[in-house]
């Protein structure tokens, strides 16, 4: 839990920083050679092709005997949602509602990976586009509006009858041609797909230097409101499902399917979303590396840790404990400190002590929530942002075994630490409580040391060592027998200083007593 303090501060600074930075986009079938990833610049509002009115028009022109008894009722709903807090958010993706920030029916000037309308002030939450099912139930408590009535014949059961007669493939590309959209499509109908592909990222120092895929991350495919998305598997393979007859803009997005999110819940979108702009109907393979987009190369080496982390912990059945469902992952470029506050799973929320050292920015953080903050800079390895990301999924997995209440005495005396000490954000020996951090910091540094050793090979890494408390026991019990399952197995909330930490190992391995014992009094503990 790198500078609690600090790193929260420098979060929610860098909340408000905004640069632009321009990416090389490697595939010749996009429609620009550097694709910002910055804020979205929209242009004209365009006309929807997938309107009931426009697709009834469609119909009408291809079809004028059958279109006098077929009518072309809503499949779905164009609508956007503007989300008071936080709970609204929540609430909606628990409705199973899945957003774009920007309106689906404007050109894009300039893509990006957000947008945030100019009428609503930038502290809060921006309007959130999406498409319904015609029978979904609209909450009352949550303003929203309806902006169009769609028909999407993939969605409509009798267009898969046996006696259906209207070929709506031809209706939908009509539709495109009467509503100016023509020069959108494909040149030849045989070139209209399925997208599907693989999302890769290379990591210098594993696998040979050689791609492997970003996984459980979602890619999502649209043209105006026909959207779809797919998660990549472990390999980074993903399959989208419709059929798409002009070529649709990629994006990832960053809510990973083995259930944490990176990115603001609130400024932006649930998850963060790097544009990969249009591609081919058929699909995209994208390649991901060092020399990519700073943010989207960290976004993508969290992804790859926190996700790898997560599938250790469920490997065995009486595994490490996996980190708490829906954790909140927020990166900062700006900051070179990471710490697991796990604030949206309940931590500091009413805490005294947060408003007295923190000031204006404890409000901030009430409302924004992180779990779990990483500062990149000065790391622009794949290795030390995998390892930094392994050090705090570790924390949280402690957190998972003990609770709020005691994470809020761990985190109570990281920040006290912090401004009495002038820094000395994990305090001394000696000091009150300071046998949280102990045990909490000797866990995470041993697991950050031994999954980069597993990854990596070479000689085990030593991170942490230098420090008061001794993460080497850990690894020296771990050598001998009792390893991070074990570890973590007792690991309970009673389990608040070195102390009581031996207790417990001794009374659950008591047949490793002798190694036990040798280990702790070899550090003096």
């Amino acid at each position: 839990m790198y500078c609690f303090m600090t790193g929260l501060v420098s979060a929610a600074i860098s909340a408000c920083e905004k640069s632009v930075v321009l990416d090389p986009y490697i595939s010749d079938e996009t429609d620009a050679q550097h694709i910002s990833h910055e804020m979205i610049v929209l242009g004209e509002k365009l006309e929807d092709p997938y309107s009931v009115t426009n697709m009834t028009k469609a119909l009408q022109s291809l079809y004028p005997t059958k279109a006098t008894r077929i009518e072309v009722k809503p499949t779905d709903i164009y609508a956007r949602f503007l989300p008071a807090d936080d709970d609204q958010m929540m609430a909606l993706q628990e409705m199973g509602v899945e957003f774009l920030d920007h309106p689906m029916d404007y050109a894009i000037v300039k893509d990006g990976d957000y947008y945030h309308d100019p009428e609503i002030d930038e502290e809060n939450i921006t309007w959130q586009y999406c498409v319904v099912p015609k029978d979904f139930i609209f909450p009352r408590n949550i303003k929203y509006e309806i902006l169009d009535y769609c028909y999407l014949s993939e969605n409509d059961p009798s267009t898969r009858a046996a006696d259906n007669e209207i070929d709506w493939a031809a209706v939908e590309m009509e539709s495109f041609r009467l509503t100016g959209n023509e020069d959108m499509l494909v040149p030849d109908t045989k070139a209209a797909g399925k997208p599907q592909g693989r999302i890769t990222i290379i990591d210098d120092k594993a696998n040979g230097g050689k791609p492997f895929g970003l996984p459980g991350t979602k890619v999502v495919c649209n043209v105006f409101v026909k959207i779809h998305s797919a998660y990549t598997d472990r390999d980074g393979y993903y399959k989208i499902s419709s059929t798409f007859y002009s070529r649709p803009r990629y994006r990832l997005m960053f809510k990973n399917k083995a259930g944490f999110a990176i990115g603001f819940n609130l400024i932006l979108i649930p998850a963060s979303l790097s544009t990969l702009g249009k591609g081919p109907t058929t699909g995209l393979d994208f390649t991901i590396d060092k020399d990519s987009n700073n943010k989207l190369f960290c976004r993508s080496v969290i992804t790859c840790a926190a996700y790898d982390y997560i599938m250790m912990c469920k490997e065995k059945e009486d595994g490490v404990t996996p980190p708490p469902s829906s954790l909140r992952i927020w990166l900062f470029r700006s900051m070179n400190s990471s710490c697991a506050c796990m604030m949206k799973h309940g931590t500091l929320i009413d805490n005294t002590i947060v408003g007295k050292y923190l000031g204006v920015f404890a409000e901030i953080l009430k409302v924004f929530l992180p779990d779990i903050t990483i500062g990149t800079k000065g790391s622009e390895s794949f290795a030390d942002i995998y390892s930094e990301t392994i050090h705090e999924m570790a924390h949280a997995s402690h957190f998972a075994k003990v609770g709020t209440k005691y994470w809020d005495k761990y985190a109570k005396y990281v920040i006290k630490s912090f401004v009495l000490k002038g820094g000395e954000y994990y305090g001394s020996d000696g000091d009150a409580n300071c046998g949280y951090c102990e045990v909490g910091e000797m866990w995470a540094y041993y697991m950050q040391n031994k999954l980069y050793n597993e990854r990596y090979g070479g000689e085990m890494p030593v991170k942490g060592s230098n420090f008061w408390f001794h993460p080497q026991i850990f690894t020296y019990l771990d050598e001998r027998g009792i390893g991070k399952e074990k570890i973590c197995k007792v690991l309970t909330s009673d389990v608040s200083d070195i102390k009581t930490l031996r207790a417990k190992l001794l009374s659950t391995y008591s047949d490793k007593s002798d190694i036990i014992n040798q280990v702790f009094e070899r550090y003096g503990k």
